[in-house]
């Protein structure tokens, strides 16, 4: 089968996958439907391995029109699915990180009320059919479509434990404010029809082309909207709010989908937008588009990292420590180059499996003791030899530890912003693995002051508005866990190997470095979607390790393990300092509030663009 045919089986399969445990799924045992959920979910990744390993060459880009919908004369109301290395790449991300979310959660929850066994598995799947959808996508509309699918389903799972009045809560922001995201898309979308005509990302790029001299106000609009409905998933300041509140209430496994591949699609939504509709001539002047991205890149880090060191909420550090490196991403973007964007895909490439593995071990711990509160498990986690030692590892590599992939994909990115950006990428590294750290050694060593001792201070006077993850209900089938499953401790396992392996496996850098090159090549996107012609992008030096770029990852590791040990020696509970107090009022958990800092981002972009 060529790789042309493979691209919408990417997305039927999965799609097939949930119909199939939804119609099927009132008859089968529970381990039947499990079975199926990893078996399609296998099979997609399978496909997507195949297609990423058939692509011709890293700048080959395959393309296929449903239903034989070819454009004439440069113009398509056809759908055409794009698989290009970089999109390629993500589908396969996103389907392996399905499967291992579907193995750890083998027969994972309380039993499914009664004929439902295929719920959750099905609801993972259209989950994943949405996402690799979105990676896949070569005409706007559509790719809305995949992203809207990725988002309602999401919100299911979010909400998926419908009996807990916090679950609900945190579905519902998350509903609201990423409904807004999508409505504000949608309308950037009609701005770009209303002026060109089309709806593909090809066909739009090319009629902008025709118009050179910059854009006017119509097409600043609707970059501006559209834009702002990606930065809503990818969870940058000040549209991120939903997220903290969406990882503390979700399912584990859902969490490390969310924080995994989720947020990332957002950046790459960004990044496939401007590099294929808006990088011409008549689309945003490259200043404008870096100035736009940087300094929300740089905001989404500072206040991701700072938000991170503050909680004692496990899920909802890891939450705030994706806001922070979603921030390193954006700053990425903004060099608006080929070296700047392999980075970033070295980066989300090691960054998912680091973040999934984490929340993976904050599961067991969850499970185990019914609580992801610090102070509540110092101590406990000692029982868990073992996952203390892959929760360690995770923080050091999140921190920058060579030679892990999140180290890699930062240095190279840092080498491509170049001056204080590398000052900047330090700090925030060293604060978000810090914070991973110091809960490892409170948990899992014991490590500070015991709680009740007399050292502590009671918890902090905004506790209720800042949930301290105590008392939770544990999710596994039975209640609390007397020990984990071999399943839940081999997928965090697994995660981190490949995570280390991205910063390993030369032809891996190699063949990245050739895709972003193909992937920033505007009039080469044009040319093959269009015409059916492959040009050859200029070729830049692939990705590589650098002594400056081991260095800089020793000293982040090195100040994020110093900062988690003068971390422990403060007291448990103690109130917090009196300068973070308007920061954690900010995040006040009610949607009116959100929903203003939405309408605050929407025109703080409009600002930084024009």
């Amino acid at each position: 089968m060529s790789v042309d045919r493979t691209l919408p089986l990417i997305v039927a399969a999965p799609l097939f996958g949930a119909a199939l445990l939804v119609g099927a799924g009132r008859r089968l045992p529970r381990s039947a439907a499990e079975v199926l959920g990893c078996l399609f979910a296998a099979g997609t990744a399978a496909l997507a391995l195949y297609a990423s390993a058939g692509t011709p060459s890293s700048t080959a880009r395959p393309l296929e029109w449903l239903g034989g919908w070819r454009p004439h004369g440069g113009a398509g109301v056809g759908i055409v699915l794009v698989g290009d290395r970089i999109g390629l790449g993500l589908a396969t991300l996103v389907s392996l990180l399905v499967v291992a979310a579907l193995a750890y959660a083998w027969r994972y929850f309380d039993e499914p009320p009664r004929r439902h066994a295929g719920s959750f598995p099905a609801l993972v799947l259209l989950f994943q059919a949405g996402m690799c959808g979105f990676a896949l996508a070569g005409d706007l509309f559509n790719a809305f479509v995949f992203f809207e699918l990725m988002g309602v389903v999401a919100y299911a799972l979010t909400g998926y434990r419908v009996e807990e009045a916090r679950a609900v809560q945190g579905a519902l922001v998350f509903g609201v404010v990423n409904s807004l995201g999508a409505y504000t898309t949608l309308l950037g979308i009609g701005l770009l029809y209303a002026r060109t005509g089309e709806l593909g990302l090809a066909q739009i790029g090319s009629a902008l082309d025709a118009h050179p001299g910059g854009p006017d106000a119509l097409v600043v609009a609707a970059f501006v909207l559209v834009a702002a409905g990606l930065l809503v998933k990818a969870a940058a300041v000040p549209f991120h709010f939903w997220l903290a509140d969406a990882h503390a209430v979700a399912p584990t496994p859902v969490c490390m989908l969310m924080s995994g591949v989720m947020v990332e699609l957002g950046v790459y939504g960004i990044a496939r937008v401007y590099w294929t509709v808006f990088a011409g001539p008549g689309g945003i002047p490259a200043p404008d588009a870096h100035r736009a991205l940087l300094a929300l890149g740089v905001l989404t880090a500072v206040l991701g990292a700072v938000m991170c060191g503050l909680q004692r909420h496990l899920k909802r550090l890891l939450a705030y420590s994706t806001v922070g490196h979603t921030g390193l991403f954006l700053i990425g973007l903004a060099v608006l180059t080929p070296e700047g964007l392999g980075g970033v895909a070295l980066y989300v490439l090691a960054h998912a499996g680091v973040k999934a593995a984490l929340f993976a071990c904050v599961g067991i711990l969850l499970d185990r003791f019914g609580s992801v509160d610090e102070p509540e498990l110092h101590g406990k986690g000692r029982q868990l030899p073992w996952v203390g030692v892959l929760f360690g590892t995770g923080g050091l590599a999140l921190a920058g530890l060579p030679p892990f992939g999140t180290a890699l994909g930062k240095a190279v990115t840092e080498e491509a912003v170049g001056g204080w950006a590398t000052a900047l990428f330090v700090v925030v590294s060293a604060v978000t693995g810090g914070a991973v750290l110091r809960a490892g050694a409170r948990v899992f060593l014991g490590l500070g002051p015991v709680p009740g001792s007399g050292a502590a201070a009671p918890p902090p006077a905004d506790a209720d508005a800042e949930t301290t993850g105590k008392a939770e209900e544990p999710e596994t089938r039975g209640g609390r866990l007397s020990r984990a499953p071999v399943s839940m401790l081999a997928v965090p396992t697994a995660l981190l190997a490949g995570a280390l392996a991205v910063g390993l496996v030369p032809g891996l850098r190699t063949g990245i470095g050739r895709a972003a090159d193909a992937f920033t090549d505007h009039a080469g996107y044009l040319a093959a979607v269009l015409h059916g012609r492959a040009t050859e992008p200029a070729a830049t030096p692939p990705p590589h390790w650098t002594t400056a770029g081991v260095l800089w990852g020793l000293v982040a590791t090195a100040l994020a393990v110093g900062g988690a040990l003068l971390a422990v020696r403060r007291p448990l509970g103690a109130e917090p300092a009196r300068w973070t107090t308007p920061l954690r009022r900010l995040h006040s958990g009610h949607m009116g509030d959100y929903v203003a800092w939405f309408l605050a981002g929407v025109t703080l972009l409009g600002v930084l663009v024009v």
